[in-house]
């Protein structure tokens, strides 16, 4: 089967947004007081961003050079990541409603920016209507079948136990009677009934219903009810019609089912060929990109290589150790190692697939990667100019432009700074050239792959098609480096040249490299300063 992903998606350039964090219009109506905007985030406070928000944001997004939104989850939800679905046919009423969505994507769509949604179809939140008819009527529910349920214990008449903080609460009035050794045994009680599990299987047993990672507000749906699969389907159909341009789907290996996501492949491409279908996988994963179900995958390999080289002697480990994936992945890179690994991501999948993959640095589910680098201003640049110049579509995560930070949620998950005095107006500088010089220059965003030198902790590659070649070197050292490389180019041998203003593609807050003229109009070498890069035309 051949891959054909949407072709628009070479060309873009991604944001993703947490949809409560990023904006907050006076058009749409809060219901009641919110969390402080500027306060730090909680794990269940609503600061009040929403969709009307996001549209008036667009003209900042396009100067930022952002040709696409990535949001996470608007459907109706009693989270503020609405990850915990209650209904896949409503847009969250905090966030504005569909009409909000409508202005959105009529707004984004004038200005040619394209709107993907989060797809969460693994599991729901217990609010789900489908759940709550099954809390109210037991076995006696039609939507039994909807979900993994112990079905011994169900027709003996024993409730499901979706609120196990309630009998915790009970305890805890007569604790408070009862004095201060009872209180703290409660307060263990309710911590041990809202940690996580481990994912192992007994929330069967201990709620009454299998849930996502045995976590009692996230029932998992049982997709091998043909109405559940027909239920998810219309939905992501529904949304196609609506006007979205495609589906970020989550942690989809925990429906193995290929046959489901071969058929949702087929009824998203049939209401628009130009769906663009990613899933978040966070491992290479060639047998989901063969083209019979996703384009592309979160780039997570990438953004885990990127941040082990481009953070270097600045990486923060014990942010990085934190978490359940970059902690296992990250290492610190040199050169070649990296060069290695780009190498091997390259040749992981069809081209056309590379060419779209989302090459993300961080996102809700990481550390912020300024976090991660210590704060390090320089390896986030490095990581952009890499984000920028590698094949695939960059997806900058709301905030990190402007110098946001933040560890794991909630504290990644921050709010967007609405003051222009409280960005870093260095780096958003910084991205906005690295984000236009993409869409500048066509080798960046069609042209193939070669790495043409290494030495250290610096590296250089080529993108190449045949309209033109360009050189992108980056040094993540701690000092100047001179990179040797093997590239046609014209010149006299052995001579030290500034790179030609007319090759050099600027990107602020670094000095410009000198090459090394060599025999028979090859580079022989590129010399940087520490802790920079450069983008050069070659021809």
């Amino acid at each position: 089967m051949s891959v054909d992903p949407p072709g628009w998606v070479r060309d873009a350039v991604f944001y993703q947004i947490f949809p409560d964090r990023f904006a907050s219009s006076v058009r749409v109506p809060k219901p009641g007081p919110l969390e402080t905007w500027d306060a730090p985030p909680t794990a269940h406070g609503f600061k009040g961003g929403d969709l009307v928000g996001v549209a008036e944001q667009i003209p900042y997004l396009v100067d930022l050079g952002v040709n696409a939104i990535y949001l996470t989850p608007i459907f109706a939800s009693a989270s503020n990541h609405r990850y915990h679905t209650y209904d896949y046919f409503q847009v969250d009423p905090l966030l504005g409603g569909e009409a909000a969505l409508r202005e959105l994507l009529d707004t984004a769509h004038a200005r040619g920016v394209r709107v993907v949604l989060d797809g969460v179809f693994n599991h729901v939140g217990r609010g789900f209507w489908a759940f709550h008819h099954l809390l109210e009527n037991g076995a006696g529910s039609p939507y039994r079948s909807w979900f993994h349920l112990d079905e011994t214990a169900l027709e003996r008449g024993l409730p499901l136990d979706a609120y196990p903080q309630a009998q915790v609460r009970r305890e805890a009035v007569g604790g408070e009677a009862r004095g201060g050794a009872a209180a703290g045994a409660v307060e263990g009680a309710v911590d041990a009934v809202t940690v996580p599990h481990g994912g192992d299987g007994s929330s069967l047993g201990r709620l009454g219903y299998r849930a996502w990672w045995d976590l009692p507000p996230l029932p998992k749906l049982n997709l091998d009810e043909p109405a559940v699969r027909e239920h998810l389907l219309s939905a992501a159909e529904h949304w196609l019609h609506v006007g979205i341009d495609g589906w970020r789907l989550d942690v989809p290996e925990e429906i193995p089912d290929g046959s489901f996501w071969a058929e949702f492949r087929r009824r998203c491409r049939a209401v628009n060929p130009d769906a663009y279908l990613v899933g978040e996988i966070w491992h290479v994963a060639p047998d989901w990109l063969a083209g019979d179900r996703f384009d592309a995958l979160m780039n997570y390999p990438l953004a885990e290589a990127i941040l082990g080289f481009a953070a270097g002697s600045h990486l923060d480990a014990r942010v990085v150790r934190a978490h359940h994936e970059y902690g296992r992945q990250v290492r610190r890179l040199d050169g070649r190692a990296m060069a290695e690994r780009l190498e091997a991501l390259d040749r992981a999948y069809d081209p056309a697939v590379v060419a779209v993959q989302l090459n993300l640095l961080d996102s809700h589910d990481t550390p912020r990667f300024l976090t991660m680098c210590g704060g390090d201003r320089d390896s986030y640049r490095l990581a952009v100019l890499l984000q920028a110049t590698l094949p695939g579509a960059p997806c900058i995560y709301y905030g990190d432009e402007v110098g946001l930070e933040g560890g794991m949620d909630p504290g990644s998950r921050g709010a967007f700074p609405p003051e222009a005095a409280a960005h870093d107006r260095d780096l958003h500088a910084f991205v906005r050239a690295a984000m236009r010089a993409r869409h500048a220059e066509s080798p960046l965003r069609h042209g193939t792959l070669g790495v043409v030198g290494t030495a250290g902790d610096a590296l250089a590659f080529e993108r190449t098609e045949p309209t033109g070649r360009i050189l992108v070197a980056a040094n993540a050292g701690d000092g100047p480096v001179e990179i040797p490389l093997a590239i046609d180019a014209e010149g006299d041998p052995d001579a030290w040249e500034p790179v030609p203003d007319s090759a050099l593609i600027a990107l602020p807050g670094w000095d410009a490299p000198r090459y090394r003229q060599g025999p028979a109009g090859t580079w022989r070498s590129i010399a940087l300063g520490p802790r920079s890069g450069a983008v050069v035309r070659i021809s």
